[in-house]
């Protein structure tokens, strides 16, 4: 076990194998309860069954396979586990193993099954749901490697969409809608695989680097890291959908499915994929949010600790498999029309060549004159700090004080807990002197599911902080202003 005398270690691996026991337990009883219908192990199309049975056995696989992918409710080994682990087996399991539990969900869903209408909504839900509260949980984060993880949560939830929506168009006969969907499920089922095995690759040349997981004691690493931080950022802006990269071609599959869906004349599933769509859009923007924060505050501003201060770039080795990634996920996402027409899928997807081409050119333009130093235009002078003569790292943003709105606006979801301390110099109360905030979030897992062991977890609010485990401290003028 790496790392096997932390505590934190330990208990990922608990949660790991417990989990994954369940998983196993499930996919048994489901091949088992297959193999007595057809006498046979082989993955072939079983005959008809009741109803009842058939519905048993699709339970059985969706959460043995859903335990495996990390979806929610069945999620929280993952945060775990992929904190724990190096980063290279954390890529492995979230490029590579979850995506073994979307293929034999699909293959079982596919060639096996002969699936009902009420398993597609089934399906639609939990992905809708474990899409935007794993964005939600991921925004929270100020550990970057669980912050990916919640990150995978919410892109195994995209894949389920479109797998939810295969079989809610299949159900209708609507198959070439139906074909969409399943493509743009599997295609980012693909894309995911690249561009988070990106993400943790290059998350493992920070942390080892800085020798911390905690965004808040990172800050300024594009200066002595610039080949990390772009390739960072190349994998931020795939995972959030920006052309030309790979995941815009496929949660835009997605989301074309889902505006083609009006041809189903039942109300009731029109009200449901109307809030899918709703779900879906949110996802996508609260990915971009958070991957702003995660690339802002590892990457740009000042350095806001002295380990982030003497870090240095990593060796060529450790930023060739990333480059290589990020080559791909770019060239996957220019030629996906090409690729798609070559395998005989006429999809009503855009020829993104043009759109490459052009940022190529200026990208080019702007490399050739940065190399030659002809910049028609050089002037140099501090920014603007309001009035303030020299900029320091408490001035910027911190990760507390990028997340506090989103803590506020999801309270519900969050169970968030404020506190805020204001002392002054005067009795009236008008002059400011000085404060502190503190942002405590529920972690659900640990006080309700695990209740009977919360005596042994202490840490079962789970707060936030730079300093300590039981404090966030937020920069105060993020929340109080002194009285006018």
């Amino acid at each position: 076990m790496f790392e096997r005398k932390k505590a934190d270690t330990r208990k990922s691996a608990l949660f790991y194998f417990v989990m994954t026991q369940m998983s196993t337990t499930f996919l048994m009883f489901g091949f088992i309860a297959i193999y007595h219908i057809t006498g046979s192990f082989e993955i072939t199309a079983i005959p008809v069954v009741s109803p009842f049975l058939k519905a048993v056995i699709f339970l059985s696989l969706f959460i043995g396979f859903g335990i495996k992918a990390g979806v929610m409710p069945f999620h929280k080994w993952l945060p775990y586990a992929h904190s724990a682990s190096p980063s290279n087996i954390s890529a492995l399991m979230s490029g590579v193993m979850i995506k073994v539990a979307i293929y034999g969900l699909v293959r079982y869903l596919v060639f096996v099954l002969t699936p009902d209408r009420w398993w597609g909504v089934m399906v639609l839900l939990f992905g809708s749901f474990s899409a935007l509260l794993g964005i939600i949980y991921a925004l929270k984060e100020h550990d970057i490697k669980k912050l990916l993880a919640y990150s995978s949560i919410e892109n195994v939830g995209i894949i389920l969409i479109g797998i939810g929506l295969y079989l809610i168009f299949q159900s209708y006969g609507f198959y070439d809608l139906a074909m969409l969907a399943l493509i743009g499920g599997l295609f980012h089922s693909l894309n995911h695989a690249l561009f988070k095995s990106l993400l943790f690759l290059t998350t493992g040349s920070v942390v080892n680097a800085t020798g911390t997981r905690d965004i808040e004691k990172m800050g300024g690493l594009m200066k002595v890291m610039p080949y990390t931080g772009f390739l960072f950022l190349a994998g931020s802006a795939a995972l959030a959908a920006l052309p030309p990269f790979n995941g815009f071609v496929s949660e835009l599959m997605i989301f074309q499915a889902f505006m083609q869906s009006f041809i189903i004349g039942n109300p009731f599933l029109k009200i449901m994929l109307f809030l899918g769509l709703s779900l879906f859009a949110l996802t996508s923007a609260l990915a971009a949010a958070c991957f702003v924060k995660a690339f802002g505050l590892i990457f740009l501003a000042t350095p806001r600790s002295e380990e982030a201060r003497k870090a240095k770039e990593v060796s060529p080795s450790m930023i060739a498999g990333p480059a290589i990634l990020a080559a791909v996920c770019l060239l996957v996402g220019i030629f996906s029309f090409q690729i798609f027409s070559s395998l005989g899928f006429n999809l009503p997807i855009p020829n993104l060549m043009l759109i490459g081409f052009e940022s190529g050119c200026h990208i080019g333009t702007g490399l050739v004159v940065h190399a030659t130093g002809q910049q028609p235009f050089n002037a140099n002078s501090e920014t603007w700090g309001c009035g303030i003569t020299s900029q320091n790292s408490n001035m910027e943003y911190t990760a507390s004080g990028f997340s506090e709105p989103i803590l506020t606006i999801f309270r519900p979801i969050y169970r968030t807990k404020k506190k805020n301390e204001r002392s002054f110099n005067d009795a009236g109360k008008s002059i400011f002197k000085e404060g502190n905030a503190e942002i405590q979030t529920f972690k659900v897992f640990e006080e309700r599911i695990l209740s009977a062991d919360c005596a042994f977890y202490p840490e079962a609010f789970e707060t936030i902080s730079p300093t300590s485990t039981m404090l966030t401290w937020i920069p105060i003028s993020s929340i109080l202003s002194p009285p006018l």
